[in-house]
């Protein structure tokens, strides 16, 4: 096949970038393999890492002029290229392909669009994409699935691929290892400390005040063996001064942005997701694949990685009271924390695969050349009948 990833962020696109560049670097070995991306994003400079995959320059802005200006682009690559797929991700990328691949027929390419948040799905442009612009629907998860029942897109042909971790990558390490981690990110931290951390980034709706407030609910001798550890941007004035009027100052831990967040999730003890809207949730999973245990909020799709009591714990929104009593549950049971650990890893082993995650992908866009083959065929539609059938 010929794909065509497309991603409209111009800056890190956080949990979209993780997803496409997954994507296209598990693919690129038997399939062609181009991205469309503004040139200052994370994404465009990540995919040039990446062997055979062509990267391509591209805007993908709202404003009318921008969005002809990219939309011609599009078409020519389009004319030129001959892609059978065209994979969105976002509402401007979609519009723009959309609007790129209208009155084309035997250069059309198949147009899979992946729904990643649970953002409303209304409106006259919402209604033209699913109807001129969308020939399969990819869900991240089930609540999103859900999210999209009776609505344009609950017309096309709608799958649930849950995201994939490369559980090489993200695996448990030697506890030899993990205690020089501990020394390093311990300093000054009681021996006995719990330490729990989110890896999900420090905007407000990923909940992490959340867990500081609930932390602040503990009698000071069980609040002071605790520390939370913070990854992403540091926090704005507004929130570090949430953290200070709960007297927490000392026991959070912000790290900034780190390039790789292993090391830190190597040193946890239990990993956080407290996010109010979280459709699935790649933090969440790495931290499971690192055989860490995970609390997260009975939100969006978070639930749908934890059996909890098992492998983690799922608590209310927002319910600060039941968060700390749990917390001064593991923290003098050590043990439960350690089980709940190694459930996690073999549940990511089990379940959160990225070669599941690329296979069923695959299947998704074999399905729909299959189903709406271009007109004089393809060749991409001929060579998955001849596998099919060989296999």
């Amino acid at each position: 096949m010929n794909i065509l990833y497309t991603n409209f962020h111009a800056g890190d696109g956080g949990g979209h970038t993780t997803y496409i560049l997954s994507l296209a670097a598990a693919l690129v070995d038997r399939h062609r393999v181009s991205v469309a991306a503004p040139r200052s994003s994370r994404f465009y400079a990540s995919a040039q890492a990446l062997p055979g995959v062509e990267v391509i320059a591209l805007e993908f802005r709202n404003r009318l002029g921008a969005m002809v200006g990219s939309g011609w682009r599009l078409r020519q690559l389009i004319a030129s290229e001959r892609f059978d797929i065209i994979h969105v991700s976002g509402s401007a990328d979609h519009r723009i392909v959309m609007s790129a691949t209208l009155g084309l027929k035997r250069t059309r390419p198949r147009i899979v669009f992946t729904k990643h948040n649970d953002l409303p799905v209304s409106g006259l442009s919402t209604w033209l994409k699913g109807k001129l612009g969308t020939d399969s629907v990819i869900c991240v998860s089930d609540y999103t699935r859900r999210h999209l029942a009776k609505t344009v897109y609950d017309t096309e042909v709608v799958w649930v691929v849950h995201h994939g971790i490369d559980l090489c990558r993200f695996a448990p390490v030697r506890s030899e290892v993990v205690e020089r981690l501990r020394r390093r990110w311990r300093a000054a931290i009681p021996r006995d400390a719990l330490l729990v951390g989110s890896i999900a980034g420090t905007d407000c709706n990923k909940g992490w005040l959340h867990m500081v407030a609930a932390v602040a609910l503990l009698p000071a001798a069980q609040r002071e063996r605790i520390r939370i550890v913070v990854a992403g941007r540091w926090p704005d004035p507004q929130q570090r001064a949430s953290v200070d009027a709960l007297g927490m100052t000392d026991q959070v831990i912000y790290t900034g942005v780190l390039n790789d967040v292993r090391p830190l999730v190597a040193a946890l003890d239990v990993g956080f997701v407290l996010s109010q809207r979280e459709t699935l949730s790649f933090a969440c999973r790495e931290m499971m694949a690192m055989g860490k245990p995970v609390i997260v909020s009975d939100s969006g799709g978070l639930p749908e990685n934890v059996e909890s009591g098992v492998n983690g714990w799922i608590v209310a929104p927002q319910e600060r009271k039941r968060l700390a009593q749990l917390l001064a549950r593991l923290l003098d049971n050590r043990l439960e924390v350690m089980l709940a650990g190694r459930a996690a890893r073999a549940r990511s082993v089990a379940q959160f695969s990225l070669q599941t995650f690329v296979d069923r992908t695959e299947t998704v866009y074999q399905e729909c050349l299959l189903r709406i083959p271009p007109l004089g065929g393809s060749s991409a539609v001929a060579e998955w009948k001849v596998q099919r059938n060989s296999g």
